[in-house]
């Protein structure tokens, strides 16, 4: 894929359009790690993000809840 460094505001950059975003599996606000590496190719890569303590915390709680009765039978 062939992309334009345009001038965006006092900087420069390149578009990313929603086909690309979606190949690469990125969403606006995502935050990507950018590495140059020798010979001038540039890498950008996805950085994981965890999810919220809580929102772990709930989905622990709702699969215990869920599979208590098997839990039971096995212990």
């Amino acid at each position: 894929m062939i992309k334009t460094i345009s001038k965006i505001g006092n900087s420069q950059g390149i578009i990313f359009d929603s086909a690309l975003l979606q190949l690469a599996r990125l969403k606006v606000g995502d935050e990507v790690n950018v590495e140059v590496h020798s010979g001038g190719t540039i890498t950008i890569a996805p950085i994981a993000t965890l999810p919220p303590a809580d929102e772990v915390t709930a989905l622990i709680k709702s699969t215990m809840k869920d599979y208590a009765r098997t839990m039971k039978r096995l212990a």
